[in-house]
């Protein structure tokens, strides 16, 4: 059996994904105004990422309706991490890793940085448009 193809938003974040390849995919829209903290959060760490994050990621463009629950999520483990800190102790790999990988997928650490785009709403020129047309023409 083949292996099935790699989903295109995959691409995009691993930076892998090519222009000329790019399908119509599912546009969430962008958060413009400043969304309420989850009443769910677990503590204050939580809520002051929440409070840290939600700004940084809305003036780069990067928030959306799509990625408000899983930024709960991220928020709720770094409370989490934090408050494990602040009792002595220390996390759990698995709890180390889900947080890891959600930082990883908003782009929040140097490596991340360049691999997740913002949404700008329109793209970019194709600079082959008009190969094979006489010029002037």
């Amino acid at each position: 059996m083949a292996r099935p193809r790699k989903p295109q938003s995959l691409k995009i974040v691993s930076g892998t994904a090519r222009n000329d390849r790019l399908t119509e995919s599912v546009k969430f829209p962008l958060i413009v105004d400043m969304p309420a903290t989850p009443d769910w959060l677990p503590n204050a760490y939580a809520v002051n990422e929440w409070n840290r994050l939600v700004p940084l990621l809305m003036a780069n463009k990067l928030l959306t309706e799509g990625g408000l629950s899983a930024l709960a999520i991220l928020c709720s483990l770094h409370g989490k991490i934090v408050q494990l800190y602040a009792a002595g102790e220390c996390p759990t790999g698995h709890l180390s890793a889900q947080y890891r990988n959600l930082i990883n997928d908003f782009g929040l650490t140097p490596v991340s940085q360049g691999k997740v785009k913002p949404f700008t709403g329109e793209g970019r020129p194709n600079p082959f448009a008009n190969n094979g047309k006489r010029p002037g023409a």
